[in-house]
């Protein structure tokens, strides 16, 4: 997956939003005012932070050595991927968790504005 190809994936996912908080460099990725990924597009190797279950987590990164704690994230509840060394099905599912994860965490009233279109 290319960076052009995360960041258009990114912003694909309902109300989703690019912001540029910390550096001109560092994508953020939002809904609803809260992060669901992080990423240096023009990094090599491409590296995005994901928000994801923290059961998950661990089980991931036994899995796959491309997937690590969050750098300079809470690594309870974030993973840094080497996107380059998985499968870009697997790059986009991880990307729809931490998306869902950050929804799910969302006052109610906020989700509802978030379904309609």
């Amino acid at each position: 997956m290319t960076a052009e190809r995360l960041r258009a994936f990114c912003l694909e996912q309902n109300a989703a939003v690019e912001d540029f908080p910390f550096t001109p460099d560092v994508s953020v990725f939002k809904v609803a005012g809260k992060m669901f990924a992080l990423s240096d597009l023009g990094s090599t190797p491409l590296k995005v932070s994901l928000k994801c279950d923290p059961d998950d987590a661990v089980r991931l990164r036994a899995e796959y050595p491309a997937i690590v704690p969050g750098r300079h994230l809470n690594k309870r509840h974030w993973n840094t991927v080497t996107v380059s060394e998985l499968p870009a099905r697997m790059v986009r599912e991880l990307v729809e968790d931490s998306y869902d994860l950050v929804v799910a965490g969302l006052p109610k009233a906020e989700r509802l504005r978030l379904d309609r279109p």
